[in-house]
């Protein structure tokens, strides 16, 4: 029992860890300074027309994906809550130790941009090797990778934020290079990690929150 529970702990350290690395491939993202990612977009679209502010949306934008989630029957673990309650804070973190001022070279942003991604994808291979569930959004991207086998789940991605962007747009979001890069840069440089370390999300199995919560109380 104590090593199931000792297993689990550093489950969720190495989850944390994963976050930590994300959290700073995104900063880098925005720090480049050359356009906002699609969700980002879509979160800015909201928050023009609503009264919401970016964070509302953001977080709403979230619990529709997470109910998408709960649909394609993905399991919902403590992993998506960590997700949930750290990504963003460790992102501000970021933002606030970071000494330099915004880049405003295009050439660096892009270079930036590109760095980001592959620190997101080494990130996301992290925290979803504790499989204890992934972060909605990334939740969603297995779900379709799961029902898309035949396609690259670095071709799946680049399909579902092609179809986020297109939203955010039509709402109004900004939209500049850089969220044309996001858009299909983000899903081809992940796919060439994950070649070059042999991974497949699509592979894990993941536990639930009730399963994790059973094996911490010795429930089984």
């Amino acid at each position: 029992m104590k090593t199931e529970k000792k297993t689990i702990l550093l489950e969720w350290l190495r989850i944390v860890l994963g976050l930590l690395v994300f959290a700073f491939g995104v900063h880098l993202t925005i720090f480049a300074n050359i356009g906002l990612a699609p969700w980002d977009c879509l979160g800015m679209g909201i928050a023009a027309h609503t009264p919401l502010n970016y964070g509302l949306a953001m977080t709403c934008i979230a619990l529709v994906v997470l109910g998408i989630d709960l649909l394609l029957r993905e399991r919902i673990g403590c992993g998506t809550v960590i997700d949930a309650l750290l990504t963003g804070n460790f992102v501000q973190m970021y933002s606030d130790l970071n000494p330099f001022p915004l880049n405003t070279r295009l050439w660096l942003g892009v270079l930036l941009m590109l760095i980001g991604f592959v620190f997101m994808a080494l990130g996301m291979w992290i925290y979803m090797r504790g499989q204890q569930g992934c972060g909605p959004r990334d939740s969603l991207l297995v779900g379709l990778g799961k029902r898309l086998p035949k396609i690259p789940i670095g071709v799946v991605e680049i399909l579902l934020w092609a179809v986020v962007l297109l939203c955010g747009w039509l709402l109004g979001g900004p939209v500049g290079i850089g969220t044309l890069i996001s858009t299909f840069g983000a899903g081809a440089v992940m796919q060439l990690v994950y070649n070059l370390i042999r991974f497949d999300p699509r592979t894990l199995h993941h536990r639930s929150f009730l399963q994790v919560m059973r094996a911490l109380l010795g429930k089984g």
